[in-house]
């Protein structure tokens, strides 16, 4: 059964779509999308969980004055929202992801496990870039600078959908057109402040001690595989899955194949 609500966080309404009941999984989208990209999961795995995914500022169907924020509030005003008691399954990809590991790192007993997916880190050094990419960044910084966000959005897509050194148009249809209608909302959003959530995780990682599945596309940004690569060998209690035919966004790619790893995972959880 699915349900929309709104919650409440400073001047903000999240949108938040629940799949079943259960224990509390709650998914966090990337910056090129919206809780949309989750939605093969949540249909797969909600009739043994209550999955929980939400619109951050900025994206979707989430409305927010704007003020500073934290990120990290944002989604504890959805985990109390939903209290039972048990800490919580995060999931989360890019910047998705960075919320996680902040929280993960700032309320460690509110979290029962984490599944990062190609996750953005704060504090990590600085991307550098093949000269595909760096052509590809080029000119995304010049669409952006031009206002011109329908071309920003196509660029993006290439990036983030195909992968930057794929063809242009690998990931076509239906999977397509829901990337640029999720980052196409996202790329026009009004400002909604800065988020304050500034401290450094990646010099930390290795005080994260839950179980965490890491999922990186074999067709996304090479820095972002190092750092998958990182990640695995500094969490504790950390398994890398190289998906070898997904970019950025496995759950939109290959929804099928992520679900059953998300459910193998959660199933092995003590």
């Amino acid at each position: 059964m699915k349900s929309d609500i709104t919650i409440t966080s400073g001047r903000a309404q999240l949108a938040v779509e629940i799949h079943g009941a259960g224990n509390p999984v709650v998914l966090l989208h990337a910056g090129v999308a919206d809780r949309r990209m989750w939605r093969p999961l949540l249909q797969r795995i909600g009739a043994k969980h209550q999955m929980i995914a939400y619109d951050r500022r900025g994206f979707g169907g989430t409305r927010a004055e704007p003020e500073d924020f934290s990120s990290v509030a944002d989604l504890m005003a959805v985990m109390d929202h939903f209290a039972t008691g048990a800490p919580a399954i995060l999931i989360g990809c890019s910047q998705g992801g960075r919320v996680a590991i902040d929280a993960a790192l700032r309320h460690p007993s509110r979290v029962k496990a984490l599944v990062l997916i190609g996750p953005a880190v704060s504090g990590a050094p600085p991307a550098t870039y093949d000269v595909e990419t760096r052509s590809l960044m080029d000119a995304l910084e010049v669409a952006e600078a031009a206002g011109d966000l329908d071309r920003a959005n196509v660029i993006e897509a290439h990036i983030w959908l195909d992968g930057p050194l794929q063809r242009e148009g690998r990931v076509g249809g239906a999977t397509r057109r829901l990337f640029l209608d999720m980052n196409g909302l996202a790329l026009q959003s009004p400002l909604v402040g800065s988020d304050l959530d500034s401290e450094a995780a990646f010099d930390r990682l290795g005080e994260i001690t839950v179980p965490t599945l890491l999922v990186c596309g074999a067709f996304d940004m090479p820095h972002i595989q190092d750092r998958c690569q990182h990640m695995a060998q500094v969490i504790p209690n950390a398994a890398l899955h190289m998906d070898s035919a997904a970019a950025h966004l496995p759950s939109v790619e290959h929804p099928t194949e992520l679900a059953l790893m998300v459910s193998s995972f959660i199933a092995r959880l003590p």
